[in-house]
């Protein structure tokens, strides 16, 4: 026997390489059908492909999700603190649209008024003396004298200055109960104008007692009081409330009526302080109510 063909490994590997080029020219052809060999292994590595790639895809969306969710998060945080912001703003915004409109008002009282007007900041009011007094940020340097009237920037009558130091002063307010807090006052209407004093205040009812009112003069609930200027003290016309209920007094010589005040006491920021001067009727001077 040729020495050729006792070499089996060579033959072996002729054959193989030979079915290789067969089956490999076989699967290059354009068949309508596979061969079961060729459908085993499609389905096989289709199977493999399934088994490994569906999971594979499931971990990198869960990935992606994961990313998703940090950058939603890492937004969400970013906007949280963004209105956290605004509502700052927001607020910082009120507060400032609020002190412009007080000093507004306090600027357009200052101008209509013949009285000169100083504007200053609320600073001290005591809770156990509430309705009593409060102190403001203006005193002696400023020209800030004892008596003269105080009202609220929309020109409310709240009281007097009672006590004043060099950068300080002490408004006694018109809710003061005491005794000595008294204050001549005039009820307005169309037919006439009637004369009394405020002497006290009720505060379950928040209400000033004007009393001392004429029996014979018309009142009724909804007329106007302002300090009518008679007392030597306050400024005349500076509104103080408003009639809420009349009624005799005791003896019936006298009327007395129950006054909602104009100012809201709660809520007392700024004040102007008004000098007892005006500018007389002719314009050419001032002149001492």
């Amino acid at each position: 026997m040729p020495p050729f063909f006792s070499n089996k490994k060579l033959i072996i590997l002729l054959t193989s390489l030979i079915v290789l080029v067969a089956l490999i020219g076989f699967s290059m052809k354009e068949r309508a059908r596979l061969t079961w060999p060729e459908q085993f292994i499609h389905d096989t590595v289709g199977g493999a492909e399934f088994i490994f790639n569906r999971p594979a895809q499931y971990v990198a969306g869960l990935f992606e999700n994961i990313s998703e969710i940090k950058s939603v998060y890492k937004e969400n945080k970013k906007l949280k603190a963004q209105l956290k912001d605004y509502a700052a703003l927001q607020a910082k915004y009120q507060v400032l649209n609020q002190e412009f409109q007080s000093l507004e008002k306090q600027l357009k009282i200052g101008s209509l008024l013949d009285y000169k007007a100083r504007p200053a900041l609320v600073i001290g009011r005591s809770f156990d003396e509430w309705n009593k007094m409060i102190t403001v940020d203006k005193g002696a340097q400023q020209g800030i004298q004892k008596g003269m009237a105080v009202v609220t920037p929309e020109g409310y009558f709240i009281g007097k200055v009672t006590a004043v130091s060099q950068l300080t002063s002490v408004v006694t307010l018109i809710t003061d109960p005491s005794e000595s807090n008294q204050i001549s006052a005039a009820v307005v209407n169309k037919n006439e104008r009637a004369y009394g004093m405020i002497e006290g205040y009720n505060a379950d009812k928040n209400v000033l007692m004007f009393e001392k009112i004429p029996i014979d003069k018309k009142v009724k609930k909804g007329d106007k009081v302002t300090t009518s200027g008679l007392g030597g003290v306050y400024p005349e016309g500076l509104l103080i409330g408003e009639v809420v209920s009349v009624k005799p007094d005791e003896y019936g010589l006298t009327k007395i009526a129950e006054v909602k005040p104009s100012a809201d006491f709660n809520a007392i920021d700024y004040v102007d302080i008004i000098e007892r001067t005006a500018v007389s009727s002719s314009g050419s001077g001032d002149a001492a109510k």
